[in-house]
């Protein structure tokens, strides 16, 4: 493949509601993405850059994000279609792909990432568009996360990788192995390089970069949301590294700063992508200006006495050698394509007889595959299709029509997280209902209850949720998609484990009847 492969975005009209960093006059403002893109990192490859992000138990999994002035992103693949485990065909809420990291080398890509329960695995590919090799697990082992490569300029190749405390007892210690240059296997177990436990409590997320002679690890401490960015260098890759604080919120209103990635552009800029956690958005993306002192990073601006700097809000926009249009995120999806769009994951590992897109042509047709003795609760049913929110304020609408075969099929939208609720249709005793429901996670158990219910003479209706930029959310539905009626109550949406509230599209049986109904959706407009 050609590294100056081109890409072609739709020229999409910008709508005034939808999140847009590029403010069109050469500057642009954080975040960058208002959209869960926990754990970033990011790479440049002659003008492209590229971003990962972890998806826990949200399949397709570990997204890859384009840009060209790294102000403007969109999904263009995943890396990951499903997880090799038996455990991820149902959701494994908190588990799954954490941190990724992404390298150039050797004319491939490459892409290194932790299950905290089962490894640390590799895939690569030399066109990142297309089909990226199936995981090498590179080290079977419980609680090692965050791994990231580097590969030095005498052929020697090292991993960095920090500790799950809650699978291993062990946090805050960054350690460094040493690697087969191939990158599929560790050559050893490792050597601690930095113990953070007294001034970077709970150091994470590390990147390896090589810089000036310099070996440099960047990792966030101090904790998701109340922590700040540190970056330790040596002139040895095991050390001894010294330490210091480059970024903290200071008297700004962007908590962490949080983990990221560097960049460094062909004009010699610097750049710093990192995230910052708005409980049921999700973490967010932000991106900050880098400069060198005396071969050490300064982010962002308004530096105090001791080098450390500030989140900046607004900014002008790296110097990439050109200009390049807005791009607005996909979210509405009117189901013409013969795949489903990029926006879309499921809860668990997809299966194809959850859904068609040929079926009934220009709609999505989602099947009641729950049986009788599996759980029916949102939140543990694998086949909730769901996409992330792109905005702190939306309105999402969506046609269903709803052919029940057994009482009890249901159809719907909901927001979802450990406190969740949906809209839906229903069919009970040959009449259908449209109902509210409310859901309950608290240490793995799970309750719904029903909040409000009216009897409805059709098996087709539009379902619509209104969230505010106070993250409070309300369900409407109508006959004709014109004139709505508010049902039930208003909610907070709430995060689920460690991701953001999500949208979701559902088709059940919530009375456990095995049945063969199905829905169809249509029209899904995000506004």
């Amino acid at each position: 493949m050609s590294m100056n492969r081109s890409i072609q975005y739709k020229n999409e009209q910008t709508k005034s509601n939808k999140w847009v960093a590029d403010l069109g006059n050469g500057y642009y403002k954080n975040p960058i993405l208002y959209a869960d893109y926990s754990d970033p990192d990011v790479i440049r490859v002659g003008s492209d850059f590229y971003m990962v992000a972890s998806t826990f138990t949200y399949l397709p999994g570990l997204p890859l994000l384009h840009s060209k002035d790294l102000v403007n992103w969109k999904v263009v693949n995943y890396i990951v279609p499903r997880l090799p485990y038996k455990d991820y065909d149902l959701p494994a809420h908190g588990r799954g792909i954490w941190a990724p990291s992404i390298r150039y080398h050797d004319n491939k890509f490459w892409v290194y990432f932790s299950m905290p329960d089962e490894g640390i695995f590799m895939s690569n590919t030399e066109d990142p568009f297309g089909e990226w090799s199936p995981l090498v697990c590179v080290k079977e082992v419980k609680g090692w996360i965050d791994p990231c490569p580097l590969w030095d300029d005498d052929g020697n190749a090292y991993l960095v990788h920090a500790f799950a405390n809650s699978r291993c007892g062990i946090k805050s210690i960054l350690q460094v192995c040493k690697m087969s240059p191939d990158g599929t296997r560790l050559l050893d177990e490792g050597k601690y390089v930095f113990d953070g436990r007294v001034n970077h409590p709970t150091i994470e997320g590390p990147k390896f970069y090589k810089r000036n002679g310099y070996y440099y690890i960047f990792a966030p401490a101090g904790g998701v949301r109340t922590g700040w960015q540190t970056v330790l260098r040596s002139k040895n890759v095991y050390g001894p590294y010294e330490d210091r604080i480059v970024l903290h919120q200071g008297s700004t209103d962007i908590n962490g700063p949080h983990q990221g990635g560097l960049v460094e552009l062909e004009s010699g800029e610097s750049w710093f992508i990192h995230f910052q956690d708005r409980d049921e958005y999700g973490r967010i993306i932000h991106l900050q200006p880098v400069k060198w002192e005396n071969d050490w990073p300064i982010m962002g601006e308004n530096i105090n006495e001791k080098g450390i700097g500030e989140p900046v809000k607004m900014y002008k926009k790296p110097d990439v050698g050109g200009n390049f249009p807005i791009v607005t995120p996909d979210t509405s999806d009117d189901f013409d394509d013969d795949k489903l769009g990029l926006q879309w994951q499921w809860q668990a590992n997809p299966k194809k007889e959850w859904y068609s897109l040929t079926e009934n042509p220009g709609k999505l047709r989602m099947f009641n595959t729950n049986k009788p003795h599996e759980n029916r609760y949102l939140w543990n049913i694998p086949n909730v299709l769901t996409q992330l929110f792109q905005s702190p304020a939306f309105t999402a609408t969506v046609k269903v029509e709803l052919t029940a075969k057994e009482k009890g099929d249901t159809a719907g939208l909901g927001i979802i997280g450990v406190d969740y609720s949906y809209i839906c249709i229903a069919f009970n005793e040959g009449n259908y209902k449209i109902l509210q429901v409310a859901g309950h996670v608290k240490d793995e158990i799970v309750t719904e209850v029903k909040v409000e219910e009216k009897d409805y003479p059709y098996n087709s209706v539009y379902l619509q949720v209104c969230l505010n930029e106070t993250g409070y959310y309300y369900f409407s539905y109508s006959f004709d998609g014109r004139q709505f009626t508010k049902l039930g109550h208003t909610f907070k949406a709430k995060k689920g484990h460690w991701v953001g509230a999500k949208i979701g599209l559902f088709c059940v049986n919530q009375v456990n009847c095995d049945s063969n109904g199905y829905a169809d959706f249509d029209d899904f407009i995000v506004e």
